[in-house]
């Protein structure tokens, strides 16, 4: 037996203004000040906090004050517990989460020293088991359904399968949504093909994760969103680390550089530039005053300055 978690007091219980699809789970950190290679063994911290794709979002939009919900599956055990306590304290509304008895809740455990990312193993098959329960309360009323789809922004993350990113491209429900997707790793960035040319549909990606959109290889976030628009992409939004980063649409790409800061972490930066742009737009920023602010946010985050 499943179902969806009951709303505490404490939880909002206005519409949520946004819905954050996909991955919510313990990220499970080691971080290093160190330069690390295979086998390293160096002293550093561990933590454990709310993470994956859509939870990183939606924190994000939270801190500027926007009203996200998720819709993922989280187990009905004791981290499952701890973790809807945790993100409802940070301002997400978990009240359309999908409930199980027998998935356990997912998680990420990532190794992190002064040069970047070492390595990282995601967990999430209890998403990927649930399948479209997920979206049942966009399906089937309680946030909207067939005759009266949902009409704001959604965040999509590529932890999600190919074959529910299809049913969502597809579904009469989201026909109306201002569809934001982002793949959860350049491992998973073939899955977000079955959106490169939804109408309604921006893609946020690094240079990796575009050059395997493409299968090809780019030296540059402009060539990169050239590149997928190209391919018949609606909107596009391409990272580069550090580098130059790009939006590209119908009139044109620009470019704009991220203020440059000392890295301290790099799991999430994605996430906080999808978020942050988004939050920018929705405010009716003009494109390159979005892409700006979104860059500087994500930089804010990698320098340790943004507390998760």
């Amino acid at each position: 037996m499943s179902d969806t978690l009951p709303s505490p007091d404490h939880v909002q219980t206005s519409t949520p203004e946004i819905l954050c699809i996909g991955s919510v789970l313990w990220d499970i950190i080691g971080r290093a000040p160190a330069h690390m290679r295979v086998g390293a063994d160096v002293p550093g911290r561990i933590t454990r906090l709310p993470g994956g794709v859509a939870m990183n979002i939606a924190m994000t939009l939270a801190r500027f004050g926007m009203r996200p919900a998720v819709l993922t599956a989280i187990g009905r055990d004791t981290q499952g517990k701890e973790l809807i306590t945790a993100a409802e304290g940070l301002g997400v509304d978990c009240r359309h989460a999908y409930i199980s008895e027998d998935l356990p809740t997912d998680r990420y455990m990532a190794i992190e020293g002064a040069n970047g990312l070492i390595a990282a193993v995601a967990d999430a098959h209890s998403l990927e088991a649930a399948g479209d329960k997920i979206l049942r309360p966009v399906t089937e009323g309680a946030l909207g359904d067939a005759s009266a789809p949902w009409r704001g922004p959604i965040a999509l993350d590529g932890n999600l399968t190919t074959a529910l990113l299809g049913e969502i491209a597809r579904a009469a429900a989201f026909a109306q949504a201002d569809l934001r997707v982002a793949p959860a790793s350049p491992g998973k960035a073939e899955r977000l093909g079955v959106l490169m040319t939804h109408p309604r549909a921006s893609l946020y990606v690094n240079l990796e994760e575009a050059g395997i959109l493409c299968q090809s290889e780019f030296n540059d976030a402009r060539s990169a969103a050239e590149g997928l628009l190209s391919r018949g992409a609606r909107r596009v939004l391409v990272t580069d680390g550090g580098k130059m980063a790009a939006d590209g649409s119908s009139e044109g790409v620009i470019c704009a550089a991220p203020p440059p800061v000392l890295v301290t972490r790099v799991t999430g930066a994605g996430d906080t530039f999808m978020a942050a742009h988004l939050v920018a737009e929705t405010r009716g920023a003009p494109r390159r005053e979005a892409l700006e602010r979104a860059l500087t946010a994500a930089a804010r985050y990698v320098s340790g300055d943004i507390h998760t």
